[in-house]
């Protein structure tokens, strides 16, 4: 059978546009390396908890058309994130907010808070040179040294003296009591996980797993019209500019035979030494109440040609060496690329969903 479209990579991205070409009787073939659809977002069952696979994925939005879209694929709970930060078992609440500033220096106000913030801005650079400076710039000295400094460094492997600048553009703080993380009009999570989403998505659309397009491209390609790639941009071209930069990470899970282990979904270890950035008790994103639980220590990893690729590496150079990915991709126009892989660019699941669906739109009329 011949079909209009392979879609490589069974993400928000390509299950969205699969699901968007079905609906106006297009046919697709989705495909996907892995051993399970919805890409990082997949989500299992282990006790009765939805464990979150790779990594947490707390769903928020204030676009109220991508809020509709994902209501009529699942129910979502009102699970509100409120990450906890632990520096040296001192707990603090993020964002950076009133509660944060009174654990830190135990003062009442907003204005007390904001006097110390300035005091401690004072020293900087006007023209800060690396990211530690830019960070003392933005939230003082205290701030940076116990909720930003060492997660920073953990997260990209490098000192914050030797990180560039613009990697920090701004620093939430918040100058009220609100433990919210996000600002979004709509925030939750799926009942029952990510993954049924996926399945009422592809809904009718076959899928072929553990199924990896490059390494099996001439039997592949000629089996659709267009391939929508959403893997990989410069991994698809044989890395012939030279490969792009990525984060990866490693993630350890545990089944603990308690009810509790640490009373919040996220905490975020902020100190150095710990070599995890967080640790995620899965129940807390749906409330659960079961006798066990399962938690997941979250590791950042160098990467390599190979590895899992988690977060791009935006700096000035890797950006030059997509735009001659990109300029590339655009000769031939039966192969499209999209999402975070193929854009290479970090996008929130919302932003993931809007850009597949004017995507869709532009491409399927």
């Amino acid at each position: 059978m011949k079909y209009d479209y392979l879609v490589v990579g069974s993400g928000f991205f390509g299950a969205v546009f699969a699901c968007e070409a079905k609906k106006r009787g297009k046919t697709c073939l989705v495909i996907d390396k892995r051993n399970h659809i919805g890409g990082n977002c997949y989500t299992r069952q282990v006790e009765g908890i939805a464990v979150h696979r790779y990594g947490a994925h707390i769903f928020h939005t204030s676009d109220r058309a991508v809020w509709d879209y994902v209501n009529a694929l699942a129910e979502f709970n009102n699970y509100v994130n409120e990450p906890i930060a632990n520096y040296h078992g001192e707990i603090y609440n993020m964002p950076f907010n009133m509660n944060t500033f009174s654990r830190l220096w135990g003062v009442a106000t907003p204005a007390q808070a904001k006097a110390i913030i300035d005091e401690q801005r004072r020293g900087a650079p006007a023209q800060p040179r690396n990211l530690e400076e830019q960070a003392v710039s933005l939230v003082g000295r205290d701030i940076y040294e116990k909720l930003v400094k060492g997660y920073t460094e953990k997260q990209w492997g490098r000192s914050c003296a030797e990180l560039p600048a613009f990697i920090i553009k701004r620093l939430p703080v918040r100058f009220t009591y609100n433990n919210n993380y996000f600002n979004d009009r709509y925030q939750g999570i799926p009942v029952g996980g990510y993954t049924p989403m996926f399945e009422k998505l592809l809904e009718g659309i076959p899928v072929r797993l553990n199924c990896d397009y490059l390494a099996n491209r001439e039997e592949l390609r000629p089996l659709a019209e267009k391939v929508i790639y959403t893997g990989p941009i410069d991994q698809y071209f044989d890395f012939c500019y030279g490969p792009l930069q990525y984060r990866s990470l490693r993630f350890e899970t545990q089944v603990l035979d308690e009810e509790n282990y640490q009373g919040n979904a996220v905490v975020n270890y902020t100190d150095r030494e710990t070599p995890y950035t967080r640790i995620i008790e899965h129940k807390h994103f749906e409330f659960g109440a079961q006798p066990k639980t399962v938690v997941t220590k979250e590791y950042p990893a160098a990467w390599e040609p190979g590895d899992e690729p988690y977060y791009a590496v935006n700096d000035e150079a890797n950006t030059r060496l997509y735009q001659r990915y990109a300029a590339k991709a655009v000769e031939d126009k039966t192969v499209l690329f999209g999402g975070r892989l193929g854009e290479y660019k970090y996008y929130d699941m919302d932003k993931v969903i809007a850009s597949a669906l004017a995507f869709a739109a532009k491409e399927l009329g």
